[in-house]
């Protein structure tokens, strides 16, 4: 129980000692490449310095190993569709199969570690206003 009868004001004017922890943001894995870091980083950057706890990190590193992979499929489908005349199904057909694979797989990783749009919605909002109809 606590000590009865008010407060004093001199007790609510002192401030107990309080430890400020500096939170750092999570140095990128070392077994990422250069364009899987820079990636990291600028997910890392996006977001508060406490989004991802330790936990988390194998996650992100293999979200960002599927960005920098989905770029390449896409970097390979965009070579095949330039080239033109002689555009092999079969090879094209693989490809937009690899690009959904990777699709698939950043959506899910970014769902589990909330960094989607879908997973910071709020279902509690309100919807906005609508103007009332004049035949209303």
């Amino acid at each position: 129980m606590g000590t009865r009868g008010r407060v004093s004001a001199a007790s609510m004017e002192i401030a107990g000692a309080q430890t400020v922890q500096k939170v750092q943001r999570p140095d990128a894995p070392y077994d990422l490449t250069d364009e899987q870091t820079d990636e990291w980083w600028a997910v890392v950057n996006r977001l508060p310095a406490d989004w991802f706890p330790r936990e988390t990190h194998g996650l992100l590193a293999q979200y960002c190993r599927h960005v920098v992979a989905a770029r390449r499929v896409a970097s390979l489908i965009t070579a095949m569709e330039k080239a033109g005349g002689d555009l092999n199904i079969a090879d094209y057909d693989r490809l937009m199969k690899m690009q959904e694979r990777e699709g698939r797989a950043m959506s899910s990783l970014a769902s589990r570690m909330r960094i989607n749009q879908q997973s910071t919605r709020s279902d509690k909002t309100k919807k906005p206003l609508q103007m009332e109809r004049p035949w209303e």
